[in-house]
């Protein structure tokens, strides 16, 4: 054990003497009444001080007093035995059950796996979300990025993403909470306890309430977890980490508490390299695969942010959420034509998926095209061909919405898992016009596209069908109208 005296305290920043052997950078110093407060040494000033970042609140420290160390780095809990609990970024649990018992602890800090140890297949990753499965798939053992600004459902579709994949799957789920709200932390336990899949699921939270050092670290300690199941237990693992920005916006708190000098837009110098050092260890191996499903808000819903741009970098698909889609009611508010994936190729997806999925996008974008057109002179100022692209484009969009299981308490629809092979069904039988005289509506939350022709939706009136007007009874003091002949009957087409 080593001691030294800290000389200056500012805000999460600390300077810390020592009169010989400074620590190495990334070795932990514990001071405070009962060495509660965490410091992790991030520089060396000088011969006799090194700087450090409090991991948690500074409240009570003063110059002159104690500082120890062991010469030790971050360590989390690693095994079976964290499964379906909740923890903090120092390993300490906070779901308020019982301690953990005395097991295996492994340092943040670890190196990412070597070329040699990597897998070189691609295979896709099935969501049961339709849109994702069609146009974005996802690849075992990549990364993919949820875009969007506040409010479109991020954190909605990724725990519909745990709830689909921890019921059928044998891997472990691991939920990574960096800088976003305790109420959803809260939810998603909860949620999770009451659907039975907390047993193959490992939380852990850096709050926004928490200062920049303990949501710097968290991502670190989360992968830590995620590297045990897959290099030892070699079990797949669902990585989950709601909100990416909030681990580079952390990074830019702790750049500019340490004096560094800002780059672009006030964000770090190094936020390509300390965002590359956590994204390269969610690989692949011959052992197991990480995947890993990214929440990454963008600024003022500007996709050319850096912290956007060097996001993208990593990412094998990319799934932008639109706001103007979620105003309109379409969930999962996926902009269809921004989102993309390298995994949609002929070699990979088959050349029946593929060339799906180019015919879906192509009548999309001509719909996108026609909607200025239709806007200022309607509908009826199209060609039958161009009419025939925009009932087949409507029809997709309202096919690709979905029931979430995450979303019935709000809803009341139940929430429904689509195979992939059904949901490419759906959409090429859509494409062949087999459902142009069902209304729009009948495709809107369902799951296959044999549910359209359900009953609750041959309620609705079809083209050609009459509908009977009850003539309604006159109040008090009212003349009787004439019945309504058959000719003024409006039929909704």
């Amino acid at each position: 054990m080593q001691y030294g005296t800290i000389s200056s305290v500012r805000g999460s920043v600390v300077d810390v003497r020592f009169e010989t052997n400074l620590p190495a950078v990334c070795t932990v110093l514990y001071s405070g009444k009962e060495n509660e407060i965490v410091i992790e040494v991030l520089s060396q000033k000088d011969e006799f001080t090194v700087r450090g970042i409090a991991l948690n609140h500074t409240q009570g420290l003063a110059r002159g007093m104690r500082v120890k160390t062991d010469r030790s780095e971050l360590t989390v809990p690693v095994g079976n035995h964290i499964l379906g609990r909740m923890f903090d970024v120092f390993g300490n649990t906070i779901d308020h059950l019982e301690p953990l018992k005395e097991g295996e602890l492994r340092k943040v800090h670890q190196p990412p796996p070597p070329l040699s140890k990597r897998a070189v297949k691609a295979e896709v990753f099935e969501t049961g979300i339709k849109a994702i499965d069609v146009l974005v798939p996802l690849e075992r053992g990549g990364k993919a990025g949820l875009f969007g600004g506040a409010g479109v459902g991020k954190t909605i579709l990724l725990t519909e993403i745990i709830h689909n994949m921890v019921g059928h799957n044998h891997g472990v789920s691991m939920f990574c909470g960096i800088g976003e709200r305790c109420r959803e932390g809260n939810e998603l336990y909860n949620a999770m306890k009451e659907a039975g899949l907390l047993k193959d699921m490992v939380l852990i939270f850096g709050q926004m309430n928490e200062p920049p050092g303990a949501r710097f670290r968290v991502g670190h300690a989360a992968l830590t977890m995620a590297e045990y199941f897959r290099d030892e237990e070699k079990r797949d693992v669902l990585l989950l980490i709601d909100n990416i920005f909030r681990f580079i916006q952390a990074g830019m708190e702790v750049s500019g508490l340490m004096g560094q000098m800002p780059s672009r837009l006030g964000y770090q110098p190094t936020m390509g390299t300390e965002l590359a050092e956590l994204e390269e260890r969610i690989a692949y191996t011959n052992t197991g695969a990480i995947t890993s499903i990214q929440a990454v808000y963008i600024p003022a819903d500007d996709l050319t942010d850096p912290a956007a741009v060097h996001t993208f970098s990593h990412l094998s698909a990319s799934i932008t959420l639109s706001r103007k889609k979620a105003s309109e009611g379409l969930y999962p508010a996926i902009d269809l034509l921004q989102s993309n994936s390298k995994m949609t190729t002929p070699g990979i997806i088959g050349q029946k998926h593929y060339d799906l999925s180019q015919q879906i996008r192509e009548t999309l974008a001509q719909y996108e095209e026609l909607k200025d057109i239709i806007s200022m002179l309607g509908m009826e100022q199209l060609s039958v061909k161009d009419r025939l692209v925009v009932n087949r484009a409507r029809r997709i969009e309202r096919f690709l919405t979905q029931p979430f299981s995450a979303t019935e308490q709000y809803s009341g629809i139940k929430g429904k898992q689509v195979p992939l092979q059904d949901a490419l069904d759906g959409c090429q039988r859509i494409l062949n016009d087999e459902f142009k005289d069902y209304p729009e509506s009948a495709f809107y939350m369902i799951g296959t596209i044999d549910e359209a022709k359900m009953p609750k939706n041959e309620e609705k009136p079809k083209p050609g069908d009459s509908v009977e007007h009850k003539p309604k009874e006159p109040e008090k003091g009212e003349k009787k109208k004439k019945p309504t002949t058959e000719k003024e009957v409006v039929v909704n087409a």
